[in-house]
């Protein structure tokens, strides 16, 4: 994995940047990372002083590892002053709306390079996120994040695309996304393997229907799928579930890598009447790493 993470990332859990309430229960909540958002939930005339509120929630909690920063896209006029407020805090990661390829993510990295120099900290400290589908051009480029500075993860939006593309519906009849959506999400799942970062699902909207989040944050998971965005504290319970192996599947996935290690020059074996071969040994192996067994 470029630039492995060592904190778990299956949830991550948005909070207003000018909401300290907001701000607090995100921290104080069982997300892997909590969010900070700068972005579409602070309006313009707020946005000076939730670049402090978010600086003083980074510096207040004994974890700022798992506390990031959703800064502002690097097409508008407010990165930079994003950065200058929190970088120096020492959030764990930057988490950059509407990218439109590896270069957008390697002007983030100088700008995190130049700012952390300041401020005292080791140059790569700050990881970043990327959201990859926001925008129509970014949707041609999601294979070119490759070998990207910093990198850990990668992401892809709905709502900023469908406003762009004047898409008035996003999912059909049977609740499900539409072509180009669909397509949105294999192509940043795609971009994400293909630059050895972890792909995330993005959010729900409909943070009440809990069972439906838990349905689906298991379908995209076997789909390739490591984590899920949240906009509620709610939500975070059941994607943790979803994205965390169950004890069937580990003891299976050990099972696997038992009998290839019983039988080391064997392509293909079976196992509970079933053929595995080498592809079903890798799945297993990287199952029992997040697994941390």
């Amino acid at each position: 994995m470029n630039n492995a993470h060592q904190i778990k990332m299956r949830s991550w859990l948005f909070a207003p940047g000018d909401s300290e309430k907001k701000m607090g229960k995100a921290i104080a909540s069982d997300a892997d990372i909590a969010l900070l958002d700068l972005e579409d939930s602070v309006v313009p005339e707020r946005k000076e002083a939730a670049r402090e509120m978010v600086a003083q929630a980074i510096r207040s909690t004994p974890d700022p590892a798992r506390v990031w920063v959703r800064v502002n896209p690097l097409s508008g006029n407010w990165t930079k002053g994003d950065l200058d407020a929190v970088v120096s805090a020492g959030p764990g990661g930057v988490f950059l709306p509407k990218a439109e390829g590896g270069q957008d993510v390697e002007t983030l990295d100088a700008m995190l390079t130049e700012r952390e120099q300041a401020a005292g900290l080791a140059v790569g400290s700050i990881k970043v996120a990327a959201l990859v589908t926001e925008t129509a051009a970014a949707m041609f480029t999601t294979g070119t994040y490759d070998g990207a500075p910093r990198l850990v993860a990668m992401s892809w939006g709905a709502e900023d695309l469908s406003s762009e593309i004047g898409a008035s519906q996003q999912r059909g009849p049977d609740g499900e996304y539409t072509h180009v959506f669909e397509m949105a999400r294999s192509l940043c799942l795609l971009g994400a393997v293909k630059a050895g970062v972890i792909p995330l699902e993005t959010v729900q909207p409909e943070f009440r229907d809990l069972e439906a989040l838990e349905t689906r944050a298991r379908r995209v998971r076997a789909q390739g799928f490591r984590g899920m965005l949240a906009i509620h504290p709610a939500q975070v319970a059941p994607i943790n579930a979803a994205f965390t192996p169950s004890a069937e599947e580990i003891a299976h996935a050990r099972a696997i890598v038992d009998a290839f290690a019983a039988n080391p020059e064997a392509g293909a074996l079976q196992l509970d009447g079933a053929m595995i071969d080498r592809p079903h040994l890798a799945l297993a192996q990287r199952l029992l790493a997040e697994a941390g067994e």
